[in-house]
């Protein structure tokens, strides 16, 4: 999708930076299908550097290097589990760690790319007074941990026969389709959650704590309560019923651990020599943190424009979201 920097700002200063609106979904769901546009979507998606691609040789690696081999996870055991936690909290810390540096501690782009000209917040509604020290609290104490978990819970059934076991030299075209399939299902899995955590008494309980973030920061993107955690990495049980590499479920936790990173830098770029290399923001998820009530899924599916939801940046879609939100709130009262 096209940007574009916003040297006159909105007269409301809305936006520091904004892609050009009204944004996009994945072309392969329009009607009529836009070959060419769905082309360059998933070429710059998974044929070049990219969030994805980031993931992918993250996970190829991390399979070779640093994972017990599935007769060793058959039986549960402290060394390999602490293995997967240690290796686990290196690369979320190492990658995230990485971009809160480059963007928030050293500010080497400024607001260059930036949704909104604000860094990050302290005040009493974040633990310690303090937004990082708060989104790192969560991320890395319960959000690690958790993910964790399902990981060594998937590795022992993989292990014992659970989960149907694929080779790439046995299944060579599964093994690369299944990728942006998964990146589909966590869409999918992404929204229906998402929806559910946004009423009331599961938002007030819960997901009001990863809404702190009106500003958002590289550590935001898991920052969540312990419940929110078991449901967003739930979505990997898929794997009970797809036959799969090892090295899938390692990139389905990454999609969603370094991909929520990535998605809430709050940059839409990253800059190099005044060049983009890197797309890493998420203005479709930085518009949900904005308004709330719209975008509860991501553009690799078009789930918001079947349910009504999509939010495309314009005046008129706040508009009809107003709308909505009047109606539902009539029906509810």
């Amino acid at each position: 999708m096209a940007t574009q920097s916003n040297p006159a700002k909105k007269p409301r200063q809305e936006w520091n930076f904004h892609p050009d609106f009204p944004i996009d979904n994945n072309p392969l769901f329009s009607w009529p299908i836009r070959w060419r546009d769905a082309w360059v979507y998933y070429r710059d998606g998974w044929l070049v550097l990219s969030e994805a691609t980031v993931c992918i040789a993250l996970a190829v690696l991390i399979y070779l290097v640093a994972t017990p081999s599935l007769m060793e996870a058959q039986t549960l055991s402290w060394g390999w589990s602490l293995e997967i936690y240690a290796r686990n909290l290196l690369v979320f810390v190492g990658v995230t760690g990485l971009l809160h540096y480059y963007f928030y501690a050293r500010k080497e782009q400024n607001t260059d790319l930036k949704y909104v000209p604000q860094f990050l917040s302290k005040g009493s509604r974040f633990l310690f007074n303090n937004q990082l020290y708060d989104n790192m609290f969560w991320s890395i104490i319960s959000g690690v941990g958790i993910w964790t978990a399902f990981e060594i819970i998937m590795m022992m059934a993989m292990a014992n026969g659970m989960i149907t076991t694929i080779t790439f030299a046995s299944n060579p075209i599964w093994t690369i389709l299944a990728m942006p399939l998964i990146s589909m299902w966590i869409s999918f899995h992404f929204y229906c959650v998402h929806r559910i955590l946004h009423f009331k008494p599961f938002y007030d309980r819960f997901h009001a704590l990863h809404h702190r973030n009106v500003n958002v920061g590289p550590f935001s993107g898991i920052a969540m309560h312990p419940v929110e955690h078991l449901l967003y990495f739930s979505s990997v049980l898929i794997h009970f019923v797809i036959p799969t590499h090892p090295m899938h479920i390692i990139l389905h936790f990454y999609l969603l651990a370094l991909g929520a990173t990535f998605g809430h830098t709050g940059f839409d770029a990253l800059l190099i020599k005044n060049k983009r290399r890197l797309a890493i923001g998420h203005f479709h998820h930085q518009l949900h943190h904005r308004y709330f009530e719209c975008n509860y899924g991501s553009v690799d599916m078009p789930w918001d424009v079947f349910f009504g939801t999509f939010h495309d940046g314009t005046a008129e879609a706040r508009a009809r979201m107003n709308k909505r939100i009047r109606k539902d709130q009539k029906q509810a009262g």
